[in-house]
């Protein structure tokens, strides 16, 4: 593919992103399939150039007068992130072979003009109400904590199955196989990987027999926060892809009872082969309305999980298209959504039992005003703790909020 056709074909997955709620991989990936004359090089400059957009969408649609359309937003890449003259992108736009279009005598106006002076929102890459969010939250870190949430290329963090391996034997069979691994600064099991180039984890043999799980430090870190121990009695509430209950089977050594519960039978069956191949035993509950299917377990589990669904705010270092997806209405509909799974899930624990609540969200919306919301309703949930906050910029984690409670009564 030329130069030229790259564009072309980067601008029409940024409409295919646009117009989906898929992730950004995933459209890329079908693009990939859908085009097979694209060689490795192609797909991978095509890749690095929707996600250079993605990342600077509201700089480059605000530069291009609110355009937000794929060609408009890769035309304002190519002179603001690129740095190319108006003749270079023109050249580049002579619209032969499987070229872009020229450029329109608006397109050009726009990029003569430049910029100009920005909103902060906009500078700051995140949408203008999550901005005011960041400013409530830290304060005069706000634009450090944004810089940090919408930079290229976080690492991959590994989990060791200490079930199976030490941490020490992973870090030699993962160099053998060409990586370099090191040991993540907070959580004793984790493994970091370089993003760059992204290794293919799911392809290693210590994947495949579940030595190991991919998963950030930060997840890492709010599931030790439950302190699971062998006998307990485990639900993990929302157990969605299945991460967190692994984690939760190794601090309990294959000893106890772990019960994982969703909404979706779908994603509950998705959970069965990595139980399988991590080597645990756990029971998996269809949740019903209010928590319906789970009378039996009413006072009398040690320790409820409940990551939250959310906004997913904490993972946009990973998935930029996610941001500007997001809108306050949603965020309002998550937090009411977060304090109705609570009631139903702190029925479940024991007096003297332990409830955390979780996100990977970066809203105070999500945090720290579900679980005061919580609490309210909740008075015989004491606070085990001070509340816990991880970010990119903070721990170079994904973003994760945790609140933890012991039942009094």
């Amino acid at each position: 593919m030329t130069p030229a056709a790259r564009l072309a074909a980067a601008a029409s997955v940024l409409d295919s992103i646009a117009h989906s709620r898929a992730p950004a991989e995933v459209v890329l990936k079908a693009w990939g399939q859908s085009n097979r004359y694209a060689g490795s090089k192609d797909r991978r400059a095509i890749a690095d150039r929707v996600y250079k957009v993605l990342r600077a969408r509201g700089r480059l649609a605000w530069a291009m007068g609110g355009r937000e359309d794929g060609r408009a937003l890769v035309i304002g890449s190519l002179s603001l992130i690129d740095g190319l003259s108006l003749e270079e992108i023109e050249a580049l736009h002579s619209g032969e072979g499987y070229g872009p279009r020229p450029l329109s005598k608006q397109e050009r106006a726009r990029i003569s003009a430049g910029e100009g002076e920005l909103p902060g929102w906009v500078a700051a890459g995140l949408p203008e109400f999550v901005m005011a969010d960041f400013q409530k939250t830290f304060g005069d870190r706000w634009a450090e904590e944004a810089a940090a949430l919408m930079q290229p290329r976080a690492p991959i963090d590994l989990r060791v199955n200490v079930a199976k391996a030490t941490v020490e034997a992973m870090e030699t069979e993962l160099r053998e196989a060409g990586l370099a691994p090191e040991r993540t600064p907070r959580s004793p099991v984790g493994l970091r990987l370089a993003a760059e180039p992204p290794p293919n984890v799911q392809a290693l043999e210590a994947f495949k027999a579940g030595r190991v799980e991919i998963q950030d430090e930060g997840s890492q870190i709010v599931c030790a926060l439950a302190e699971a121990r062998p006998g307990m009695t485990v639900v993990d509430y929302c157990a969605g892809g299945g991460g967190k209950t692994l984690g939760l089977a190794a601090q309990m050594e294959g000893q106890g009872r772990l019960i994982a519960c969703d909404v979706a039978q779908k994603r509950l069956d998705n959970i069965r082969p990595r139980l399988a191949r991590a080597g645990v035993e756990a029971e998996l509950r269809l949740l019903g309305h209010d928590g319906e299917g789970m009378d039996d377990l009413a006072g009398h589990a040690d320790v409820v999980f409940v990551d939250a669904p959310c906004s997913g705010s904490g993972t946009w270092r990973r998935r930029p298209e996610d941001a500007w997806r997001l809108t306050e209405e949603e965020v309002a509909r998550l937090h009411g959504l977060q304090v109705a799974i609570l009631g139903p899930a702190a029925r479940l624990v024991k007096p003297g039992g332990r409830l955390v609540y979780a996100t990977c969200s970066m809203l105070t919306a999500e945090n720290e005003a579900s679980a005061d919301a919580f609490e309210a309703g909740h008075p015989a949930f004491a606070p085990a703790g001070t509340r816990l906050r991880l970010s990119p910029a903070s721990t170079n984690t994904d973003g994760f909020f945790a609140a933890v409670y012991e039942r009094t009564a």
